[in-house]
């Protein structure tokens, strides 16, 4: 995520019609004229709406001050690589110059960006998820890791924030030495080609578009190289509970999730038990990006970031004590 200061420097842009003249900017490098871009969002990128013949793409860019031109540009290659395969993800679009991606000079500074298409199909929260739809989901994954297999050259390894726990939360020895236990354990994790490999990050219901034949994923502002398990528990967090385990209420979705990523590729007993781990593993790590995103606050700040910081830090606690809860398990000998 964004620091929140980043993202408030970049809302204050944004005109009632939902414009932006650093959007334009960045646009332009696309051939959109002034105003068509219109804000949606912004979180681990700023994201802005372009019509493309009664459809719609995508703008999205970083500032420079977040993310180097380097990250941008291997997502955007690893995207059209998979799509051009025949894999279910969004394709990058290319600017008026040829290339996925750009760095524009902008009244803010530096952005990295790039276009994205559409992905087409509906949005399916998990109300209303079918086990047939939770097959297909685990299937798209499995398969997103088979395809994307010697595609991971400059992405990051997961889990890189782990060491600034100790910096971060000095004075809370009880996170720190969770932490730890957590990242002795995943040191010893094998790292072999049927378990680590290029990872989509947020394989989320929230981050893909359903048709008839399954899902389209985009959103690849987190993929890295890390363990496929570690990415399975990241995708099925709304089916499960606060430690990474089958939530009772979602059991059948989990089991069918877990079937139809099985029927693409392997996925044994000890990968399965792992997702707890990897549960906590991801709390760390997010508990350290929520709080580089928080910052300080402003003496004065508009109600709608004083809300969202609110939120952020009320699930930073939560993460905090997930982070606790699997490293007494780890402590205990139960993971």
């Amino acid at each position: 995520m964004m620091p929140l200061t980043e993202i408030d420097r970049l809302k204050r842009t944004v005109s009632e019609s939902w414009d932006s003249p650093v959007a334009d900017q960045v646009a332009a490098l696309w051939g959109y004229p002034v105003g068509t871009a219109k804000w949606w969002r912004s979180s681990a990128s700023h994201v802005f709406v372009l019509p493309a013949n009664g459809r719609r793409r995508y703008l999205r860019f970083v500032p420079g001050s977040c993310r180097g031109p380097e990250s941008p540009a291997v997502v955007a290659e690893l995207m059209a690589r998979l799509s051009d395969g025949g894999s279910a993800v969004v394709r990058p679009v290319a600017a008026e110059s040829g290339a996925l991606t750009m760095t524009v000079a902008t009244g803010l500074g530096a952005m990295h960006a790039m276009v994205v298409e559409p992905a087409p199909g509906a949005a399916v929260d998990v109300g209303e998820l079918t086990e047939s739809q939770a097959r297909h989901w685990g299937q798209a994954l499995a398969r997103l890791h088979r395809d994307a297999v010697g595609l991971g050259a400059g992405l990051p390894e997961s889990f890189g924030e782990l060491p600034d726990i100790g910096e971060l939360f000095a004075g809370d020895t009880e996170l720190v030495e969770a932490t730890a236990r957590l990242a002795d354990v995943m040191s010893e994790l094998p790292r072999c080609e049927d378990r680590w490999g290029v990872v989509h990050g947020d394989f989320e219901l929230d981050n893909m578009a359903w048709e008839e034949g399954g899902p389209i994923a985009y959103d690849f502002d987190e993929a890295a190289l890390s363990w496929y398990a570690a990415d399975i528990a990241f995708a099925v967090r709304d089916l499960t509970d606060h430690t990474g385990r089958p939530a009772a209420g979602h059991r059948a979705r989990f089991d069918a999730f877990l079937a139809g990523y099985r029927s693409v590729r392997p996925f044994d007993d000890e990968d399965l038990g792992r997702l707890p781990l990897f549960a906590g593993l991801h709390a760390a790590a997010s508990l350290v990006r929520i709080t580089r995103a928080l910052g300080e606050p402003a003496r004065q700040e508009p109600s709608w970031l004083s809300e969202l910081r609110d939120d952020l830090t009320d699930m930073a606690r939560t993460h905090r004590q997930l982070v606790i809860d699997i490293g007494r398990e780890v402590g205990r000998g139960i993971l």
